[in-house]
């Protein structure tokens, strides 16, 4: 018994001495404690775990926050409903292996789950903020007994899985604080909800208690059918799994500098995305869920299609008139919708199917899935069985696969003009029969049009082209019976409007001096932006013919893809690809989305547009001058990948013309050579020096025509001037940027390539091929001449200000293409 009594005393000192001299580990093995004061850091320093009291209250808990964070935002409460009272908390591992969290009288409080035994069960906490519990002698690091992050508390980290574990009877949700005194979980929670052994669509929803206030919409293929954010961004990459085994989405941050969360509000019932802001100390919403009364479940009853820009906002779907008039016309919706004409279950070879296109698919609680179906046996699926309302494909990527189908009422549909998915609803014959006889009509009217030429086309509005295999495959004649050398696919003016919701506000992306573009989604599922001539001005013909020509012939990865046209006495479209990213200027020279830019894409860019310029200098059929190089001219893809875009200013070389000169000098202010702007001489050098000043900006995140004091009176140009006369040019680079890793010579190397482009001689500066090898070489460059412009510039002039030597007219306004939102 002495012996024992003696060892026991050993045990408490070792326990003890632990206590006091892990204030802050990395991890907790066997015979390790933490008490209340200590803490566990990840590896890096980015998460912190240890006892805290939440807001006012007195409780202590067991939590993970931040650790470079001022403010202390927590992402995980152990002991969530089961606080301490007092500072007597203990932490270690017991002979079992587990983790638990005993009080002052060895009660028990909280625990991990694990089952498994293991001879030296160890605890970490990674730089991901995840806490795990693991053996040490397994060789297999990411073989975890047990994982915070299998149990969310009211955030949502990256790396983290959210969604099921059926092996593991895991359900990943989050569940939102009470309030900010106390992380017991109050009824406010966002989960996936599905039944595996019916065969449903999963889909994720914000509930109240039991009641849904918000539906993700199930994953498509491409994104949640309800998220249309979730697209390709420069934050998070994203990814959607679902087996047998499992179904979950995970997101991984692309800059690890970046810290962001998502986080469930019990005050404001939303979920929202928020991303610290290190100069101002703060959290800010980068998203948020519910994002508008069309996003609150079911607003608009059933069998209801819900339009947020329309007033008022709910519409019964094509089919089916309001269950009560009198409710809907006094914006009362709840009763939604009922069918005009009812099914024919005993003859179901008489229903048919009207194509919706643009939805936020129905809520799945009601519905069964194949993925091994297509379309066709999707469709023979739904008319075998009375009780099918509608079906489409689980899968819209390329030509679709599997197959969905709903059951009764369809409840919580909105429409999405360009990220939706098309939904075939079941319609009894009666009501198709109608909209045939409506398409008949059509058609009669199509004949009249076509025998009766221009009042034929203003009784339809719409465009008449010659047609071959389909309204894409057609060729652009001009209108005045000039023939064009080129092949140029044509829209129906019909298409067209289909596309773009007959060019709603909601599309619009911006706006030139030629008039409107439209984000448009096409039948089948690509998406487009559309150039529309304004009507009323009478602005831009000779840019827009001139634009048509020149890109339908030249081909390149970093230059816009035309895809076709429209041309028909007022209306004049040019139809490109759509670029998700918007244009570079909506990155380098905002503050939040600068942050997101790093530095190697932003060398990536520089090095891009450097090529597409190259292609138009050099190596097209073409020797084209763009005139009009700008941050808000060059479209960033997907993948952040630049395509310089608007035509409409360039002009093409012939031979071995090398510069030509003009007496309509137009483009923009502050990215004009000097010969040109003053004298009207343009060439190769000219577009050159645009590509310099792009860099200067692209490098700094400043406009080339921003005159701050710390400038000195001067502008961007000047001040990269003075910078590299003083050694000091590193100071350029963008503020956010010299705090994190970059590669400064690289920096460097492009301060001085775009020095050398901005030269006040033409004759000195490089030409493309020349700035192409230059960026990509460590070879010593030529020491820049100074600048032009690089006397102190009138600061009164805005951003867009035109040079006119000569008066014209409103013409001679800057094109801006495709800024997408």
């Amino acid at each position: 018994m002495a012996s024992f009594g003696f060892m026991l005393m050993v045990v408490v000192v070792f326990l003890f001495l632990f206590q006091s001299v892990f204030s802050a580990v990395y991890s907790v093995g066997s015979f390790q404690s933490i008490g209340d004061g200590n803490t566990i850091v990840s590896k890096e320093g980015s998460f912190e775990l240890g006892f805290f009291s939440p807001g006012n209250a007195n409780s202590r808990y067991v939590g993970i926050w931040y650790r470079n964070i001022r403010v202390r935002t927590v992402v995980w409460v152990a002991n969530r409903c089961n606080p301490i009272n007092d500072s007597s908390g203990l932490l270690t591992i017991n002979s079992a292996g587990n983790l638990v969290l005993l009080s002052h009288n060895n009660s028990l409080v909280w625990s991990t789950n694990s089952s498994e035994q293991t001879k030296k069960p160890i605890v970490q906490l990674l730089d991901s903020g995840n806490l795990i519990l693991r053996d040490e002698e397994d060789g297999n690091a990411e073989n975890y007994l047990w994982q915070s992050f299998d149990y969310p508390s009211d955030t949502f980290l990256a790396g983290m899985k959210f969604g099921w574990h059926s092996r593991k009877g895991l359900n990943q949700r989050l569940s939102a604080w009470k309030n900010w005194n106390d992380p017991c979980p109050r009824d406010l929670t966002f989960g996936f909800e599905f039944d595996p052994q019916l065969h449903t669509y999963p889909e994720a929803f914000i509930l109240k208690g039991t009641t849904k206030l918000y539906r993700t919409g199930p994953w498509n293929g491409l994104r949640l059918s309800g998220a249309p954010e979730l697209m390709p961004n420069p934050l998070y990459d994203f990814n959607f799994v679902d087996n047998d085994g499992e179904v979950y989405y995970v997101y991984n941050l692309k800059n690890k500098s970046v810290i962001s969360r998502i986080v469930l509000n019990q005050t404001t019932s939303s979920r929202d995305r928020l991303i610290w802001i290190d100069a101002e100390q703060t959290w800010r919403t980068y998203s948020s869920l519910p994002r508008d009364e069309c996003d609150k479940y079911a607003v608009c009853g059933a069998n209801a299609n819900c339009m947020i820009n329309d007033n008022p906002i709910c519409q019964c779907l094509k089919g089916f008139k309001p269950k009560s008039q009198e409710k809907w016309n006094s914006m009362d919706w709840s009763d939604g919708c009922v069918r005009n004409y009812p099914l024919n279950c005993t003859v179901k070879h008489e229903d048919g199917f009207i194509k919706f296109l643009s939805l936020k698919v129905p809520d799945t609680s009601h519905s069964w899935i194949n993925k091994s179906m297509d379309l066709n046996e999707c469709r023979v699926k739904c008319l075998s069985d009375c009780s099918c309302m509608a079906y489409t494909n689980t899968d819209i990527r390329g030509q679709g696969s599997g197959c969905v189908i709903w059951f009764g009422d369809l409840l919580d549909i909105r429409n999405f003009p360009n990220e939706g998915q098309d939904l075939f609803i079941r319609m009894s014959h009666l009501e198709l029969g109608k909209a045939d006889s409506k398409r008949r009509v059509v058609i009669v009217l199509a004949v009249i049009g076509s025998v009766f030429g221009v009042f034929g086309v203003l009784l339809l509005g719409y465009c008449i082209c010659r047609r071959r295999s389909n309204d894409r495959n057609e060729t652009l004649s001009q209108n005045e019976g000039e023939e064009e050398d080129l092949e140029l696919p044509l829209f129906n003016l019909s298409t067209i409007a289909a596309a773009t919701e007959n060019f709603s506000l909601y599309n619009k992306l911006g706006e030139g001096g030629f008039g409107p573009v439209y984000r448009g989604k096409l039948e089948d599922g690509q998406e487009i932006a559309v150039k529309r001539l304004s009507i009323s001005s009478g602005q831009g013909i000779k840019e827009l013919k001139n634009e048509v020509k020149l890109i339908a012939k030249l081909q390149h990865r970093n230059l816009v893809k035309l895809i076709g046209s429209c041309i028909q006495e007022e209306e004049k479209l040019l139809v490109y690809e759509y670029m998700p990213n918007k244009s570079l200027d909506s990155f380098i020279f905002d503050k939040k989305q600068g942050k997101l830019l790093e530095w190697s894409k932003r060398f990536q860019i520089i090095c891009g547009i450097a090529r597409g310029l190259q292609y138009l200098h050099q190596d097209s059929r073409l020797r084209v001058i763009h005139r009009d190089l700008k941050a808000s001219n060059v479209l960033l893809d997907n993948e952040m990948n630049p395509k310089i875009s608007d035509f409409g200013l360039a002009r093409t070389f012939g031979g071995d013309q090398t510069e030509e000169k003009t007496s309509r000098v137009i483009g923009t202010y502050g990215y004009m050579a000097p010969e040109y702007a003053l004298d009207g001489l343009f060439s190769i050098k000219s577009d050159v020096f645009s590509f310099g000043i792009l860099v200067l900006e692209i490098v700094s995140g400043k406009k080339s025509r921003g005159f701050l004091p710390e400038n000195h009176g001067l502008a961007l140009i000047g001040q990269a001037w003075k910078l590299h006369k003083e050694d000091s040019a590193f100071e350029l680079l963008d503020k956010h940027l010299r705090e994190s890793d970059n590669n400064p010579k690289q920096v460097l190397r492009c301060i001085h390539v775009g020095l050398l482009c901005v030269q006040q001689s033409p004759v000195d500066r490089p030409d493309m091929s020349s700035v192409v090898v230059m960026l990509g070489s460590e070879s010593e460059l030529a020491q820049p001449k100074p600048p032009g412009y690089f006397t102190k510039m009138d600061s009164a002039k805005g951003d867009n200000s035109l040079i006119k030597p000569e008066s014209s007219s409103t013409n001679d306004m800057s094109i801006s293409l495709l800024e997408a939102r």
